[in-house]
C-alpha cells in the first residue's frame, strides 16, 4: 500500500459514477486482495461487477446514487463482532480500491437488494459502492482530535498520528461518534458512541486508520 495518510486524505465518499467498466487488471487485483482479507478475517465478503440493478432503485436515487454498477458486499456468519470485523476489513478494500483509482462509498440502507451469496449462517452487514467517480468527492469538516481524545494532547506522536487517521475516517452520516484514549503499558482504548446508525462497523473503521496511522508496532488495543 502506499502511504496510508496520503490515500486517507485522498478518499472521500462518492455517489456518482461514470458508466465506464472496472477493466480485468484491476478486478484481478481487487479479488487477490478481498481473498486475502478474507483468509485473514474469516469474512466473506465479495465484489459484484456489472450489476447495475442493486443501485438502480426508488432509495438509491434517495441517497443520490447514480450509476452505480459495482459494489463491494460486507458477508460473514453471524457473530457479535461482526459488524465491527466487516467494517476493519471492508476499510481496508475501500484504500485497496482508492490506491488503485477507483472510488467508493458506504451504503447502509440506501440501496436495493444485492445478488451477493449469503447462506442460512451469514449475515449480509452493508455494501459498499464502487467504481469510477464522475469526481473524487470532497472533504466534510470533522470534529477537532481533542473532542474524540482526551490523551491527544499529552500523547506521543504515534498516538497522534492515529487519532488524526482517525479523522479521515467515513463513519455514518459523519457523526464520528468514538473515542481513543491511551492506556498505560501502550495500550489503546477505543470505544463506539452509544447512540447513533451503524456505530459498530464505524468503530471497525476508525480502528483501521488508527491503526494505519499510529503503527501496529507502537501498541495493542485494550478492549
Amino acid at each position: 500500500m502506499n502511504d496510508p495518510m496520503e490515500l486517507m486524505r485522498a478518499r472521500h465518499s462518492v455517489r456518482q459514477y461514470l458508466p465506464r467498466s472496472i477493466p480485468a487488471e484491476l478486478r484481478e487485483a481487487l479479488d487477490g486482495y478481498t481473498a486475502e482479507l478474507n483468509a485473514a478475517s474469516g469474512l466473506h465478503m465479495q465484489i459484484l461487477y456489472d450489476e447495475p440493478d442493486c443501485f438502480n432503485t426508488r432509495l438509491a436515487h434517495y441517497g443520490s446514487f447514480e450509476s452505480c454498477s459495482n459494489y463491494i458486499a460486507l458477508v460473514g456468519r453471524k457473530a457479535p463482532d461482526l459488524d465491527e470485523r466487516c467494517g476493519y476489513w471492508g476499510e481496508k478494500l475501500v484504500l485497496r480500491a482508492q490506491e488503485l483509482g477507483l472510488n467508493t462509498c458506504w451504503a447502509a440502507l440506501t440501496h436495493g437488494k444485492s445478488r451477493a451469496l449469503v447462506s442460512d449462517e451469514e449475515k449480509e452487514v452493508i455494501l459498499i459502492a464502487l467504481g469510477y467517480g464522475k469526481t473524487q468527492g470532497r472533504p466534510h469538516r470533522g470534529k477537532d482530535a481533542a473532542a474524540v481524545s482526551g490523551s491527544y494532547s499529552e500523547a506521543p506522536a504515534w498516538f497522534r498520528r492515529g487519532v488524526e487517521a482517525a479523522l479521515l475516517a467515513p463513519t455514518a452520516v459523519n457523526q464520528q461518534k468514538f473515542r481513543f484514549e491511551l492506556l498505560p503499558g501502550g495500550r489503546v482504548s477505543a470505544k463506539a458512541g452509544l447512540i447513533g446508525s451503524c456505530l459498530k462497523i464505524d468503530l471497525g473503521i476508525v480502528k483501521c486508520h488508527f491503526e494505519l496511522g499510529a503503527g501496529k508496532e507502537n501498541f495493542s488495543w485494550a478492549d
